[in-house]
């Protein structure tokens, strides 16, 4: 792993501990409100990584009470969450055509929306299957 590289792990670590983690990306039972996490909406941190950890880039989300943070579009990366009711691996992507190039990209989040506690990650072959998969929520 290179110099940068060993960096930027190290950032997003810290950063990372900053943020309650609870692994749990299902959806609620009916009618049953999720514990609300302490101290409040503190948002999620999303990351995006290439293959080997060559690269990596994130940002900070939050949802509640209104779409806002650095996320170069908050309200609609809040929007799919929503539609997935916190659920990543529901969101609505945006289908489009790629190339079966592999060039492996992970993304991750970790923190809350709307009270339920997020530590999610997934790999995808490319980052343009990533996008049809997550649509909004990682493009940054």
């Amino acid at each position: 792993m290179s110099l940068r590289a060993t960096a930027a792990a190290a950032v997003l670590l810290a950063l990372a501990a900053a943020v309650p983690v609870h692994a749990d990306t299902h959806d609620p039972a009916p009618g049953a409100v999720p514990a609300p996490v302490p101290g409040g909406d503190g948002g999620m941190f999303l990351t995006v990584s290439g293959g080997d950890e060559s690269w990596i880039r994130g940002v900070r989300l939050r949802c509640s009470p209104r779409p806002s943070g650095p996320h170069p579009d908050a309200e609609g990366a809040c929007a799919a969450l929503d539609t997935a009711r916190g659920n990543l691996d529901r969101l609505p992507g945006d289908q489009h055509p790629c190339t079966k190039r592999f060039d492996p990209v992970t993304a991750r989040a970790v923190g809350e929306w709307r009270g339920l506690r997020l530590d999610w990650r997934r790999t995808y072959p490319n980052a343009c299957v990533l996008d049809t998969a997550a649509g909004p929520l990682f493009r940054f």
